[in-house]
């Protein structure tokens, strides 16, 4: 196993042969520099783990080393040895970027533990910077592949706001587009860190549990609240809160969302103290806000004060130019997950994917390729590892060559004439705009698909 290679340096030999000989009793490899200008040719000419430097040496003197070094190397730690009454250059140091300081006369034990100390902060940041270029290639805005110039404006005008942390956001789009993978795009592009990234499902917990959820409680506020607990508003502190489908918040949570977002403070269920709101909120929801306020199952106070900047993520039905660079990405991370060689999709395969319809969107895409990736074996993706055809969209045909269809339908304003032009239109797309085969399997003829 490789030792820690440290570096001292120091103008007085006694010093200096200590130092190398305490540091070999340590553990670890001991390199030596008599002033600050060999030691910089010592960092050019091998790596090195920590520097540990006196302040005070002729020429080059331990500030002006420190200077060099974290201009030069940023990423080594420095320590650097004082001598008693001189502490005011320690604290300079430490100002300048050194990791810790040693006054004169230190011990053994004392050198050893402040060596390993800072090998051991040295490795954490390591890891972090490891972990934080992970989560960035994960969590930003490149991150999203998408070829749909629609998209492309949804992010373009995310980035925009990502910067303005007390705005609002709000997100609509269907189930599985991925509203809370943009979410996290925009929090990770304000703080640089997914750290204080919080997500609550406003429809997945019940109504009387959801206010504690939100704001937290006191002890006593109802029963079997024994003790104090923090809300989603306080741990989100210094990031954000994303309220998914904030659609179906009932009226009396609605009343009080309005208010904390309007005044920026809370209570926590029970109490009469007022939080500060420190965080940035982003709301999510499948649901048209704006036609539940018509019916009256959203307030209309309430809907002007989160659409403040709304974004719309588009279904994927209707930017299929994704699929491809959907389905690269995915089978990129599935091969580090399953650990398997994954050729990619076949011709037929990414047919039968761009002909899909997608109701679950992204979600749906990436769950059905997990699925055939499991099921191949060192081959190419075919139509039947995928199992698309469940037949509440265009399927494959029956045996009288028919295809079953469920319609979304206006409620106003319907002709016959749009009706079929909208049933044209979806065999054709599924059929690639083979119009011979669209119009078999609807059992009609090719010129019905000639309109003007």
């Amino acid at each position: 196993m490789r030792k820690p290679v440290i570096l001292a340096v120091d103008d007085d030999p006694l010093s200096l042969a200590l130092l190398e000989e305490l540091l070999a009793q340590a553990g670890f490899q001991a390199l030596t520099a008599p002033d600050g200008s060999v030691a910089l040719q010592v960092l050019a000419s091998q790596p090195i783990d920590v520097i540990i430097s006196d302040l005070v040496m002729p020429g080059m003197d331990g500030l002006a080393l420190l200077r060099q070094v974290r201009e030069q190397y940023p990423s080594i730690p420095f320590i650097v040895l004082t001598a008693n009454g001189s502490i005011d250059g320690a604290v300079e140091a430490i100002h300048l970027g050194a990791h810790d300081y040693l006054e004169k006369p230190f011990n053994a034990d004392a050198l050893a533990i402040t060596v390993r100390h800072t090998l051991a902060y040295q490795h954490l940041m390591q890891e972090n910077a490891q972990i934080r270029g992970l989560l960035q290639e994960r969590f930003t805005f490149q991150s999203i592949v998408t070829a749909s110039p629609v998209m492309k404006q949804t992010l373009t005008l995310a980035a925009k706001v990502a910067t303005a942390r007390q705005t609002t956001v709000a997100i609509y789009g269907e189930s599985g587009v991925g509203k809370e993978v943009l979410a996290r795009a925009i929090h990770f592009a304000a703080n640089g860190l997914p750290n204080g990234f919080v997500a609550v499902n406003c429809a997945a917990i019940p109504e009387q549990l959801l206010e504690s959820e939100l704001f937290g409680h006191v002890r006593g506020a109802f029963t079997g609240a024994d003790k104090d607990r923090e809300g989603k508003f306080s741990r989100a502190r210094g990031g954000t809160l994303l309220l998914d489908e904030v659609g179906d918040l009932s009226l009396a949570l609605q009343a009080k969302l309005l208010r904390v977002l309007q005044e920026r403070v809370y209570e926590k269920v029970g109490g009469n103290t007022s939080y500060p709101v420190e965080c940035r909120v982003i709301v999510a929801t499948n649901r048209n806000l704006a036609e539940l306020v018509v019916t009256g199952r959203f307030r209309e106070d309430l809907y002007h004060r989160i659409n403040v900047f709304p974004l719309t993520i588009p279904p994927l039905r209707n930017r299929k130019e994704d699929i491809p660079l959907l389905c690269e990405h995915t089978l990129t991370e599935l091969r580090q997950h399953l650990g398997k060689p994954l050729p990619g999709i076949s011709q037929k395969g990414m047919a039968c994917l761009q002909g899909y319809h997608w109701p679950g969107n992204v979600r749906e895409l990436r769950n059905s390729l997990e699925r055939a990736a499991i099921l191949t074996d060192g081959e190419l993706i075919r139509p039947e590892h995928l199992g698309l055809n469940n037949g509440t969209h265009p399927t494959a045909a029956s045996d009288d060559q028919r295809v079953t269809y469920t319609l979304t339908l206006p409620a106003t304003e319907l002709s016959l004439a749009q009706l079929t032009s909208q049933i044209l239109d979806i065999t054709l797309e599924r059929c690639h705009g083979n119009k011979s085969q669209a119009a078999k399997l609807l059992g009609i003829a090719r010129k019905n698909f000639y309109r003007d």
